[in-house]
């Protein structure tokens, strides 16, 4: 419960060794291999979904709620893309080219799923 509560309670969106230093008292009551496991079963469960990056390492989000996500392309930072724009972004997706990408493949579209990709924002000198 205690994993779950810190993943609940941040927007970050940790890997699994992020979310192990932030539960306290982690570090002498929980191995890292609990951390991996109990995560690996919320997600089975539905309770927390997987992004997957390409630094090899995953993070976790809690909110399983629709939403888009952006990832900082050299730090693989995941922000939530505010749900108002990201609503947009998804609503504004050609009906007619999802039915073409069903027919061209012969699958069904359950659902769509978009991270954006970004620089990150520049800082002032």
């Amino acid at each position: 419960m205690a994993l779950y509560e810190a993943l609940r309670s941040c927007t970050t969106h940790p890997t699994a060794e992020e979310l192990y230093r932030m539960v306290p008292g982690s570090g002498s009551e929980m191995s890292r291999a609990t951390v991996y496991n109990t995560l690996e079963a919320l997600c089975r469960a539905g309770l927390v979904r997987r992004l997957p990056t390409t630094s090899g390492c995953c993070r976790f989000d809690a909110d399983i709620s629709d939403h888009v996500h952006m990832r900082f392309r050299d730090s693989h930072e995941i922000r939530d893309v505010p749900a108002e724009l990201g609503d947009r972004l998804v609503s504004s997706l050609p009906r007619q080219v999802i039915r073409n990408i069903e027919q061209a493949l012969g699958v069904h579209i359950e659902d769509v799923n978009i991270q954006l990709i970004a620089k990150p924002p520049q800082r002032a000198e």
